[in-house]
């Protein structure tokens, strides 16, 4: 199926400079790596790519050293065998990368569906960072307009394989434009592009598409209890895809948990980078601050 050629459709990729490409767990992964410090981990949501991170990233890396891959079949990830879009398989898919890479995160932070891997991979031990973000995490269903096209996307892909290819052959930078209005986002016109990019290209479609379709949240309230790692909940409060009163939900089920709130939407870090890498340095500094607190020695 057709697929993003890096050195066509990535030749102005954002932080382009900080890509490579690793293999690990039955994938090619694109994976970009910038900064130098504790080790920081960002994970984009369903549909997005490390272009996400395009602001943020930076912002953080001037702290840390900061790795951030594609999701398996999303952009530049592609699968070399059978694609695993199940949370089960997309958690061992990353487990398999980051041991591949010797990367043990301190910080650890995921959008969407980017953080409900994370959460699983804390939740059973095997990601053990001292600070845990999730921007608008999917931890339970889509509403208002994305919970009804995802799920008949979703179906859709069941029965018909070709669905992916379907979708990028009908998609265009003004309907992109109103999936992201729709939830709750206004980004800028190369942000829009990216997506435009993405979204019209079936093989990073059917990654995205196959990922809804197998996506089970049945165990993420046993998830969430087992997480004791200290959270921060960036909420957008315009987000029409996981609505802001879900992250009070989210916060009961966990041990440690704050939740800090901002104007934008479902992207809230594409809209407000700064202010959203300051509540990450904000919550840090206490981590640090707790800590040292405790043992007598500072993480920063």
């Amino acid at each position: 199926m057709s697929g993003l050629d890096f050195d066509i459709d990535g030749a102005d990729w954002p932080l382009r400079e900080s890509s490579r490409f690793v293999s690990a767990g039955g994938y090619r992964w694109h994976v970009q790596d910038l900064g130098a410090g504790p080790q920081a981990l960002l994970l984009h949501g369903a549909a997005g790519a490390t272009h996400s991170w395009r602001s943020l990233a930076p912002l953080i890396a001037e702290h840390f050293r900061v790795v951030a891959p594609d999701l398996p079949g999303h952009a530049f990830t592609k699968a070399e065998g059978r694609l695993d879009a199940s949370l089960k398989g997309n958690a061992e898919a990353l487990d398999a990368l980051l041991g591949a890479l010797d990367y043990a995160p301190k910080l650890a932070i995921g959008h969407s569906a980017g953080a409900v891997i994370l959460a699983r991979l804390i939740a059973e031990g095997r990601l053990k960072p001292d600070l845990f973000v999730c921007i608008n995490g999917a931890f339970f269903p889509f509403e208002g307009a994305a919970g009804h096209i995802l799920p008949v996307m979703a179906r859709l892909m069941h029965l018909n394989p070709l669905a992916g290819r379907l979708f990028a052959w009908t998609a265009d930078r003004r309907q992109v434009g109103l999936l992201i209005k729709g939830m709750g986002s206004n980004i800028d016109d190369f942000g829009l592009d990216l997506y435009t990019r993405l979204m019209t290209t079936p093989s990073h479609c059917s990654g995205a598409l196959d990922m809804v379709a197998n996506w089970d949240l049945t165990r993420i309230p046993d998830d969430l209890r087992r997480v004791e790692t200290p959270t921060l909940l960036i909420v957008g409060e315009n987000d029409k895809a996981i609505r802001p009163h879900m992250a009070d939900r989210v916060a009961k089920l966990l041990r440690h948990a704050k939740i800090v709130r901002f104007p934008g939407g479902h992207i809230v870090h594409e809209e407000d980078p700064h202010g959203v890498a300051e509540a990450i340095f904000t919550a840090w500094s206490a981590v640090n601050a707790g800590r040292s607190d405790h043992d007598g020695e500072s993480l920063a």
